[in-house]
């Protein structure tokens, strides 16, 4: 799908509700296609897939399905081939995995491991490993993270059926876990970070849960709500802090000490998202409006302005930058998504 003939800078899609959030399909054949899901204070949530039609160059509501709680994350299985089924797991109240057709989008599976208990601890964020894509990781205000395995089992008629089992779980942190992101270091499938509520970024080895390592400890002890690793460097990774207006960079080679501090937004920073193809570039998005692209290249030398920003027409509230489409970075805020070329 070629749209540089008609060279638009910037597409557009009003949803009917606020946007919270929203990601960007993998798969090389689904190419300006992205999910989107509600935040509405209340039970009965949605989840839109939409797609960007070429010929009219706007945004078409390709399905809508119902969704309890709003999505706290939604991700496309991390398949850039095309081999996996056409999947998009959520997270809210449990984990669930939906298989995406053309018509239709259906659960696939329900992942929770409290078996034993009708009470569930909401989940916070999961990701979903790009080495392995059978690999999943969420974490949860109950204080735990947990690694999930999919199976993709057998073929009956022309379905796979997809099921999950839970790999392990672990107490992360002292207090609610807000994050969890795979590292792509040592093989990229037994590394993982988390951040929360105590304050602190912790590195995990799945080979090695008997101890975590402390990267880094907010100073004032806020809670961190994000994290995000580079995409090309597995030693750099961002965080922020709840209500902060900076985005913290950190070397996981030197520990506790920030290499570079992004603090240009004048309001409190709400998503992170690195280049996918560059060491060196990270997107940050914040309530004053403002997408601001850096170049991090001089670090450790500090680090003054942003080399690219556009102002939105509301508080941003998420910002994704398109995997296998580098130079495509969307971004939500009221009920608005927009994709911007970078």
């Amino acid at each position: 799908m070629s749209l540089h003939g008609k060279r638009k800078e910037i597409y557009k899609y009003e949803a009917p509700w606020t946007v919270y959030a929203m990601n960007w399909s993998v798969r090389p054949d689904k190419r300006f296609r992205l999910a989107l899901g509600s935040f509405v204070e209340e039970y009965n949530n949605k989840v839109q897939l939409v797609g960007l039609e070429e010929e009219s160059s706007e945004f078409i509501c390709r399905n809508t399905f119902d969704h309890p709680y709003p999505t706290t994350k939604i991700m496309w299985i991390p398949d850039t081939k095309g081999v996996y089924p056409d999947l998009l797991a959520t997270s809210g109240d449990y984990l669930r995995i939906w298989r995406v057709s053309d018509t239709e989008t259906r659960l696939e599976c329900l992942l929770n491991n409290n078996k034993n208990s009708d009470f569930c601890a909401p989940l916070t964020s999961f990701d979903w490993n790009e080495v392995d894509p059978n690999l999943l990781g969420t974490s949860s205000i109950d204080t735990t993270c947990t690694i999930w395995g999919l199976e993709t089992g057998q073929v009956l008629g022309r379905v796979n059926l997809v099921s999950g089992h839970v790999k392990t779980q672990l107490i992360a942190h002292d207090k609610e876990v807000y994050d969890i992101a795979f590292s792509r270091a040592g093989g990229g499938r037994d590394m993982f970070a988390s951040v929360g509520a105590d304050g602190s970024v912790r590195m995990f080895d799945l080979r090695h849960l008997e101890h975590s390592t402390i990267i880094y400890e907010d100073p004032q002890h806020h809670p961190l709500l994000r994290l995000c690793w580079n995409k090309q460097d597995p030693n750099y990774l961002a965080t922020m802090a709840m209500d902060g207006m900076e985005v913290v960079i950190l070397d996981v080679r030197v520990p506790c000490t920030p290499v570079a501090r992004l603090n240009n937004h004048r309001a409190c920073v709400n998503g992170i998202a690195w280049a996918p193809h560059s060491s060196c570039h990270i997107c940050t998005a914040a309530d004053d409006h403002q997408a601001l692209i850096w170049d991090i290249q001089q670090m450790p030398r500090a680090i003054e302005d942003p080399i690219l920003a556009y102002t939105a027409e509301g508080e941003i509230n998420n910002v994704q930058w398109a995997s296998t489409q580098s130079d495509w970075i969307a971004i939500c805020y009221n009920n608005c998504l927009e994709i911007l070329r970078v």
